[in-house]
C-alpha cells in the first residue's frame, strides 16, 4: 500500500481494490476514522488504510486468511478480527446507498424507470433470493442445512431498473423453505399491512376498466398475489399472450439476475463457500452489496461494470453479459420453486396485462420468443 500511495499507480489500485484511486480515497475518508487504532509502547498498530485494503482484497478475491497473511504480513488471528470490523464500518458508512422508496412519488419513479427501460407496466422492483454457502456452523445441527445438502444463509433482495439494490434481507437459515424466506422479511409484513405507500391500483390505459396493482417481479419461486407478479407456468404456445408475457416479464426481471451476477463476478468471495460463521458471512455479503451500489454511483462504475459485463439487447437479440460465462459457482445458488395456490382475481390481472402487451404495448420482436 505504501508503494502504491507513493507511486500513484492507478492501474494497480484498480486491480487491487476494484475501484479508482479517487473512490478508494473517498471510501477511506469515510471508513478510516472508525477503524483507526492507537500505537502502543509494545508495537505500532496496523494502519486503517491497511485494514481497509486487506478487507477489500478479501472481498474481491475470496483469498484464504493464510494467503492474505503472507500478502499483508498480518497474522491470521488479526485478519479474523479485522475483516468483520471493517465490514461493519463500510456498511455503516454507506447506509445511504441502499434505500427503499418511502413515498408514493418515489415508487412511481421506480415504475416509470421499468416502463421506459424494460417496457413492463406497473413494475416497481424485481426480486430474487440466493443461498450463500458457508461451512457447517458449530453446534447448529440442521438449522442451516439446505435442499442442496449443504449449509447456507439466504440472501433476499429487491433491485430497481438500474441494477441497484433497494432492499436486502440476509441471514435467514438455509433450512427454511424458500417460500418462507420472503415471508420472514420485514418487507413482506409491510406489503401485507399496506404500509409502504405503494401507489393504488389503476388502469394501464384509458378506456380499460381493470385496475392493475403496482407489483414486484419475481420468478416461479415466489407466490403470485396482489403485490408479486410471476410468469405463467409451463411452456405457452409461440405468439400467445402468455408466451409474450413471459418474455416481457423475463426481460424486465433480468435486472436482478444481472445485479447478482455482477456482484459475484467482482466480489469473488461470494463464489465459493465461506469458511466463516453465519453472522460474519452475513456481514461480508452485506458489505459487498453496499459496495455494489457505491461503485455503481461513482466513477468506478466503468471499472465495476465495463461495457459487455451486463446483458444487452439489440432489436430483441440478447447478448449475454460476461458474468454469465464465468465458471460454475459453488455458492450464490438459486432458491427452490415451491407450488402455491393463487386466487382467480390475480390470475385475471396477469392475463389482462398479457393481453395489453400484445394489443397496445407491443415490442416489434416479442413474437420471436
Amino acid at each position: 500500500m505504501k508503494d502504491m500511495q507513493v507511486e500513484l499507480i492507478d492501474d494497480i489500485i484498480k486491480n487491487f481494490t476494484r475501484m479508482t484511486l479517487e473512490d478508494f480515497e473517498y471510501l477511506a475518508s469515510l471508513v478510516c476514522p472508525k477503524i483507526t487504532r492507537m500505537n502502543t509502547n509494545m508495537r505500532e498498530a496496523i494502519t486503517a488504510r491497511e485494514r481497509l485494503a486487506l478487507t477489500l482484497r478479501f472481498l474481491a478475491t475470496g483469498d484464504s486468511f493464510t494467503s492474505l497473511q503472507y500478502l499483508f504480513r498480518i497474522s491470521k488471528s488479526s485478519i479474523s478480527g479485522i475483516i468483520p470490523e471493517v465490514c461493519d464500518a463500510i456498511s455503516d458508512s454507506l447506509q445511504e446507498y441502499i434505500k427503499i422508496p418511502t413515498t408514493t412519488e418515489q415508487w412511481l419513479e421506480k415504475a416509470n424507470e421499468f416502463k421506459i427501460k424494460w417496457s413492463f407496466p406497473h413494475a416497481i422492483a424485481a426480486m430474487d433470493g440466493k443461498h450463500i454457502m458457508i461451512q457447517a456452523p458449530n453446534l447448529s445441527g440442521s438449522e442451516f442445512y439446505n435442499y442442496k445438502n449443504s449449509f447456507s444463509i439466504v440472501l433476499f433482495a429487491l433491485v430497481d431498473a438500474n441494477y441497484n439494490f433497494m432492499y436486502v434481507d440476509l441471514g435467514c437459515q438455509g433450512r427454511i423453505s424458500d417460500g418462507g424466506v420472503f415471508k420472514n422479511t420485514k418487507l413482506y409484513k409491510k406489503l401485507e399491512n399496506h404500509t409502504l405507500n405503494i401507489p393504488n391500483p389503476c388502469a394501464l390505459q384509458i378506456p380499460y376498466v381493470v385496475r392493475v396493482p403496482y407489483m414486484i417481479l419475481g420468478d416461479k419461486a415466489f407466490a403470485l398475489n396482489d403485490y408479486t407478479m410471476t410468469p405463467f407456468a409451463g411452456n405457452p404456445d409461440s405468439g400467445s399472450p402468455e408466451r409474450v408475457f413471459n418474455y416481457r416479464h423475463s426481460r424486465a426481471r433480468r435486472v436482478v439476475e444481472n445485479a447478482f451476477g455482477i456482484l459475484s463476478a467482482v466480489f469473488r468471495v461470494l463464489r465459493k463457500p465461506m469458511l466463516l460463521q453465519p453472522d460474519v458471512a452475513a456481514k461480508v455479503t452485506m458489505t459487498t452489496i453496499y459496495l455494489h451500489n457505491f461503485l455503481r454511483s461513482h466513477a468506478s462504475s466503468e471499472i465495476y461494470t465495463p461495457p459487455g459485463s451486463l446483458d444487452t439487447e439489440k432489436e430483441g437479440e440478447v447478448v449475454n453479459g460476461r458474468w454469465r460465462s464465468d465458471q460454475q459457482m459453488t455458492s450464490m445458488l438459486p432458491i427452490r420453486n415451491v407450488p402455491r395456490r393463487t386466487s382467480e382475481h390475480v390470475k385475471n390481472i396477469r392475463l389482462h396485462i398479457a393481453s395489453h402487451l400484445i394489443l397496445n404495448d407491443v415490442l416489434p420482436w416479442q413474437n420471436l420468443y
